[in-house]
């Protein structure tokens, strides 16, 4: 008869949250194999076992941060005017990152590296944004390259979120802060 196998998907579930929450609240240096297994209740070759080590592990973390910011952009329906669906979307991205801050953080505070002009995948996050652009610069509602104004609204929205998690806005003054700096921005590709 065989081991009992312990490196099990809830074992593997355990170790995605601690990593989570980890690589969200501390250094990613100082997060180490030892203190994950600790926190999951496991062995540290389970790690190993599962993910292939720590890299693997924040791997499979931003993986499924990308899943789920995927899925929450694209269930936004699309309309007949662009640019509402282009403000629809920032909504969607920042309900998102304040729904899931840990998995946020993760995603865009320096666990894994992220380049908004790198190639967009089929399950990129990104590709409903590039779409509402590409239609707005098609009814010339915008003006300029998808990828520039995909970048500058991706920078504006980032810093809103970043500094709404971080408790620096909330309130009045963050929805206050979402609509004119979104519209602002949005206003700032319109043709002259």
């Amino acid at each position: 008869m065989g081991r009992p196998r312990t490196n099990d998907a809830a074992v593997k579930e355990r170790l995605v949250a601690c990593a989570t929450e980890m690589f969200a609240t501390r250094p990613q240096e100082s997060v180490t194999v030892r203190a994950l297994a600790t926190a999951a209740g496991t062995s540290t070759a389970a790690v190993y076992t599962l993910f292939q080590g720590k890299d693997g592990l924040v791997r499979e973390v931003r993986d499924r941060a990308v899943a789920g910011l995927f899925q929450d952009v694209t269930a936004v329906p699309t309309s007949e005017v662009a640019v509402e669906d282009l403000y629809a979307l920032a909504a969607a991205y920042r309900r998102w990152g304040r729904e899931h801050r840990h998995l946020y953080t993760v995603l865009f505070g320096g666990a894994q590296s992220f380049d908004p002009s790198g190639r967009v995948g089929d399950h990129d996050p990104v590709r409903p944004l590039l779409a509402a652009i590409d239609r707005a610069v098609a009814d010339h509602t915008l003006a300029g390259d998808a990828t520039l104004i995909a970048v500058s609204l991706w920078v504006a929205l980032h810093g809103l979120v970043t500094l709404e998690l971080a408790g620096a806005l909330d309130g009045t003054a963050a929805e206050t802060a979402f609509r004119s700096t979104i519209h602002a921005v949005l206003r700032g590709w319109a043709p002259p």
